[in-house]
């Protein structure tokens, strides 16, 4: 009886080195490095996002607006809300403190997580449902505001959030938090390594 050499999926080819394939899928060292760039950029979008509304960099948040003097991360953004079924629960909770806590709590980890390469499937989960409530708030498919001015929404459907949404997906399937990330040591720890669902 035979034994047959059975090639672990997860191994760089010994025929084509410049291949390593994942999960059983083959992706290119190229492309594993464009994915892990874009991975940290849209980590950094996130990280940015944090530090800005956080302290005031004046880029978005002007420093008198900043959190820690007292602003409000949400309350411009949601108050703000004229579209879409949910305008009325938006204005609810603008300003809030567990709005604004939750808000900045999620970007601040979804960007350091990306940036690091762990917990992907948890930041991807996160990020996708923040992006979503983002995008109700715009509802970029309706033309006219609830005062019935026209919105001048550039595109229906697919706006930058919907994109951002899209990248996060495809960060967590692709396993991009392997190269220049730290998911493999990641996926070492004990409750990761018998959670698959925090990788």
């Amino acid at each position: 009886m035979t034994q047959t050499a059975i090639r672990r999926t997860d191994q760089p080819s010994s025929v084509h080195p410049q291949l390593a394939e994942v999960g059983g899928s083959m992706i290119t060292s190229t492309a594993a490095k464009a994915l892990a760039v874009l991975r940290i950029s849209t980590g950094f979008v996130f990280l940015w996002a944090f530090l800005d509304k956080t302290f005031g960099l004046n880029y978005a948040t002007p420093s008198a607006k900043a959190w820690i003097n007292g602003g409000s991360p949400t309350k411009g953004f949601l108050a703000s809300v004229q579209v879409g079924p949910l305008q009325s629960l938006f204005h609810a909770i603008a300003g809030t403190w567990w709005a604004n806590g939750l808000f900045m709590l999620g970007l601040l980890a979804i960007g350091i997580a990306l940036i690091a390469g762990v917990a992907m499937r948890i930041a991807a989960i996160s990020g996708v449902v923040m992006l979503a409530m983002m995008w109700l708030a715009e509802v970029p498919f309706a033309q006219f505001t609830s005062a019935g001015e026209p919105t001048g929404s550039p595109n229906p459907f697919a706006d930058s959030h919907y994109i951002y949404a899209i990248v996060l997906v495809v960060l967590a399937a692709t396993y991009a938090g392997t190269t220049w990330g730290l998911a493999a040591t990641w996926a070492r720890l004990p409750f990761v390594n018998r959670n698959r669902w925090a990788q």
